[in-house]
C-alpha cells in the first residue's frame, strides 16, 4: 500500500543544487514545509560527490553568462561557509599555463574575462611563476588565480543536509522518482507526494523528468565520463598549485590538468569521454539498454555531422583511458613529472551535459525552464558546485517571485 505525503515544496534530487535550493527556500519561507527525494540510499552518490572539489574563481566565463554571475560569489560564499563550520579547505590556488604563442594569447583572453567578471587574476612571467610553483612550466606567461581553492564536496553535502534536517526539511533517501501522477503530484519509490511547487534537480535524469511535465522539448542530456589518475604517494617533485592548460573556449571542458585535493593528494584529469548510458561509471554497472540505444543514436549523429568537433573529441578522449597518455598530456605543464607516483585510478564521475537537439550544440551555461507549478534545472554543469549557493537564490527568486 502506498504511503502519502504532502509539502509546500518538493525537490527531486538531493545533490548540491537541490540542497542549495532547499536552503534558500528555508531562508525565505521558514514556515513552509519541504521534502527532498533522492533515489540513492546515500547522499552525494553522483555528480555532487564525484566532482573535482575545486572552488573555481570565475575567470573562464563571458560576462553575459550566468556562470560568470554566480561563480565569483559562489567561491567566496563556500569559503565562508566551510570556515564558519570548521570544514576542510585547501587554499591551493591555480595557474593556467601556455605551450606556445597561440595559447599565450588565450591567457590574455582569460585575463580579460576575469577582469570583466571582477575576479582577481594576474598575468605572471616565467620567473614569477617559478616563485608561485617551482615545478610549473609555461611559454613566456601564465595566468595566476590566488582565490581558487579545493573543498571536500561529500563533506559539504552531508553537512548541508544535516543543517536542513535540523530546520525541518525532510530528506527521503532511496525514493527514486517513478512517475508524474498529476500536475503537482509524483510517485517517489512507493510514496505518493503532493506539492505546492516542484523543483526538478535530478542531474543526469533532469531532462526525462522535465518532459513528463511538458518541458525540455528542445534538449537532451548527453553523459561524459570524467576519470583521474591519482598519485599513490607524494610525487617528487610535486606541485604546489592546481595547474591547468589553456582550454578550448568553444567547448565546456577545461582540459586535463593537475588537481590537488582538499587533503593534499595530487591527481591528473579529468577526461570528457562520451559515455554510453547515464551512469556508465565502470564496466556494465547500472547498464540500461534503452539509454544505450538513445545515447548511441545521438552520439552517432554528432559523429556523422562532426558537430562542435565531436569526431576529434571522441577519438582524443577515448585515448585518455590510457594512464600513459594522460601523463603525456600534462608533461609539458611541469619541469619534472614523477610518472611512477601516478598509479591509481580515482572514482569516476559523469557530467550531465545538455545538448540542443536542432543546432547540435552543447549548452555551456545554466538552463532552467519552469512555470508557476514546476521548475526544471536542465543544465547545471561545471562549475555548478561553486555556483550552487547564488544559483539557488536565482532560481528561488525567479520562480517564487520573492526577493530579499
Amino acid at each position: 500500500m502506498k504511503s502519502k505525503k504532502q509539502a509546500d515544496y518538493v525537490i527531486i534530487g538531493a545533490g548540491i543544487i537541490g540542497l542549495a535550493i532547499a536552503r534558500e527556500l528555508k531562508i525565505r519561507f521558514p514556515a513552509k514545509s519541504i521534502i527532498i527525494i533522492e533515489k540513492e540510499p546515500a547522499l552525494a552518490a553522483h555528480g555532487s560527490g564525484r566532482n573535482s572539489g575545486v572552488l573555481h574563481a570565475g575567470f573562464y566565463y563571458t560576462a553575459d553568462s550566468l556562470k560568470a554571475r554566480f561563480c565569483r560569489d559562489g567561491c567566496a560564499e563556500w569559503k565562508d561557509y566551510v570556515k564558519a563550520r570548521g570544514l576542510k579547505l585547501n587554499h591551493c590556488k591555480k595557474v593556467v599555463v601556455a605551450k606556445n604563442e597561440e595559447e599565450r594569447q588565450g591567457i590574455h583572453e582569460l585575463k580579460k574575462r576575469g577582469d570583466a567578471n571582477g575576479v582577481e587574476v594576474h598575468i605572471v612571467d616565467e620567473a614569477e611563476l617559478t616563485k608561485i610553483d617551482p615545478n610549473a612550466k609555461t611559454y613566456k606567461e601564465a595566468l595566476y588565480s590566488p582565490t581558487t581553492a579545493t573543498i571536500d564536496p561529500v563533506e559539504i553535502c552531508l553537512h548541508l543536509a544535516g543543517e536542513l534536517r535540523a530546520e525541518g526539511v525532510e530528506i527521503l533517501l532511496a525514493h527514486p522518482y517513478r512517475q508524474k501522477l498529476g500536475p503537482l503530484s509524483i510517485l517517489a519509490g512507493d510514496t505518493e507526494i503532493t506539492a505546492g511547487k516542484i523543483f526538478n534537480c535530478a542531474g543526469l535524469y533532469a531532462d526525462r523528468i522535465a518532459r513528463d511535465f511538458g518541458f525540455c522539448k528542445d534538449y537532451t542530456i548527453i553523459p561524459f565520463k570524467g576519470i583521474h589518475v591519482l598519485a599513490a604517494r607524494p610525487p617528487v617533485p610535486s606541485v604546489r598549485t592546481l595547474i591547468y592548460p589553456v582550454p578550448n573556449l568553444k567547448n565546456p571542458f577545461l582540459g586535463v590538468h593537475f588537481n590537488i585535493t582538499v587533503d593534499g593528494k595530487i591527481k591528473i584529469g579529468p577526461t570528457a569521454i562520451p559515455a554510453f548510458w547515464r551512469e556508465n561509471y565502470r564496466g556494465l554497472s547500472r547498464f540500461k539498454l534503452d539509454e544505450l540505444f538513445a545515447i548511441a543514436a545521438w552520439e552517432l549523429k554528432l559523429f556523422a555531422t562532426n558537430a562542435f568537433g565531436f569526431r576529434r573529441l571522441a577519438f582524443e578522449e577515448i585515448r585518455k583511458y590510457s594512464r600513459r597518455h594522460l601523463l603525456n598530456l600534462v608533461r609539458p605543464m611541469v619541469k619534472e613529472l614523477d610518472d611512477a607516483a601516478f598509479t591509481n585510478w580515482a572514482r569516476p564521475g559523469i557530467r550531465a551535459q545538455l545538448l540542443h537537439k536542432k543546432s547540435l550544440k552543447l549548452l555551456q551555461d545554466f538552463v532552467v525552464e519552469g512555470d508557476d507549478k514546476t521548475v526544471h534545472v536542465l543544465n547545471a554543469v561545471s562549475p555548478a558546485f561553486t555556483c550552487s549557493l547564488p544559483f539557488g537564490r536565482y532560481v528561488v527568486e525567479k520562480y517564487t517571485g520573492s526577493s530579499k
